[in-house]
């Protein structure tokens, strides 16, 4: 049998590890398990939500509505965007490989960040086409004109905030480069963007400012962060028109089931759940900062629902991330980053504590 000659330059992606696993694997009951590994929403999602969907529970048997028109109509209302503006992915990493379908080939190049979201990679590698990243996992975009003037990439990814990194960038800098490069499809990913808003307004990049004024780029944001619906699997797509038209030739049909339409259309109604979890997300924010600072430990100050620590030498990220993974807590390892890193979701204020008590025994036991 042949396969795709792309697919020998192509790692399978490595999601954080599920709960499932640690208990087959380390004999852990799942009570006593923290997951800290996947920048889910630790409270959940909106009652209402919850709600809506058992009320539906019943309607999994028919086919989603391929239109999609509750969950458009609800972005487009958001956003202030036209319906036709928008395409929704089975997560936004679907949108993602949209994008590089339709825009990528053997003859192209992708630009990123040194260090970000594998899955631009993986997509790109899969049409055949070459991989151009910066020196700096931050999006210095000076470097990145440069890099765009050189080598003319077909698209250009610019993950804010950064994920696996946590830093953003202001919306004044991002349209600097804007101005100045018109030719690639420019991808925003705003996945986090919920959380840098809060955080900072100079981070919020509007949909639809972004879009007016750059034709073409687009937005993409999810419902997997700070809506809490990551199992769930909904993210959108915001661009003009003519770019929507191309990506939906690619959309296969009711990419979206049924209930998951209806959990993001509901999820939206209620903004005052996700405001009090990015509260609540920041409070416990300072004390991974605090803990940081204690133990002698650097670390990216961060946009998001995660935190990044860098690591001295004599500490290995996958050996840390080994020791709380026996002690019931599921942390990502940068490794496969290049980094010696540990990224680590915000959880809750009980979560939080039992990390940083078993973080310290670990940290104790290399000082032995």
């Amino acid at each position: 049998m042949r396969f795709n000659e792309n697919l020998q330059r192509l790692k399978t992606y490595e999601a954080g590890k599920p709960i499932e696993l640690v208990v087959r694997e380390y004999g852990i009951d799942e009570k006593d398990i923290i997951k800290l590994a996947s920048n889910e929403n630790p409270y959940g999602t909106s009652p209402k939500v919850v709600k809506k969907v058992q009320e539906n529970a019943h309607k999994m048997y028919l086919y989603p509505d391929d239109s999609m028109y509750e969950l458009k109509a609800a972005l487009a209302k958001r956003f202030g965007v036209s319906a036709e503006e928008i395409i929704i992915g089975a997560g936004s990493d679907q949108v993602l490989e949209f994008c590089a379908r339709a825009v990528l080939n053997e003859h192209t190049s992708v630009l990123m960040s040194k260090i970000t979201f594998a899955m631009y990679e993986i997509y790109a590698l899969q049409q055949g086409s070459k991989i151009i990243r910066s020196s700096c996992y931050r999006h210095d975009l000076d470097e990145f004109y440069d890099l765009y003037q050189k080598h003319n990439p077909s698209i250009v990814h610019i993950c804010t905030p950064n994920n696996p990194t946590g830093d953003a960038i202001d919306k004044e800098y991002l349209y600097s480069f804007l101005e100045k490069v018109k030719d690639p499809l420019v991808v925003v990913d705003g996945a986090y963007m919920e959380y840098a808003a809060y955080k900072d307004p100079k981070k919020l990049i509007p949909p639809r400012e972004l879009i007016a004024m750059y034709p073409n780029a687009i937005y993409l944001g999810t419902f997997s962060k700070a809506y809490g619906l990551g199992g769930m699997r909904v993210g959108y797509g915001i661009a003009q028109k003519e770019i929507i038209q191309q990506l939906y030739k690619l959309r296969p049909p009711f990419n979206i089931t049924t209930l998951s339409l209806l959990a993001a259309t509901e999820a939206l109604k209620d903004e005052e759940f996700v405001q009090r979890a990015i509260e609540k997300n920041f409070a416990q924010m300072d004390r991974f900062i605090h803990f940081a600072m204690q133990n002698e430990l650097e670390f990216i100050d961060s946009y998001t629902n995660f935190i990044t620590y860098l690591l001295p030498q004599n500490i290995n990220a996958k050996d840390l991330a080994n020791a709380l993974l026996r002690r019931g807590i599921i942390v990502r390892d940068l490794s496969s980053y290049g980094m010696n890193a540990l990224r680590i979701t915000i959880g809750t204020p009980e979560q939080n504590s039992i990390f940083f008590e078993k973080c310290k025994e670990v940290f104790d036991e290399y000082k032995r």
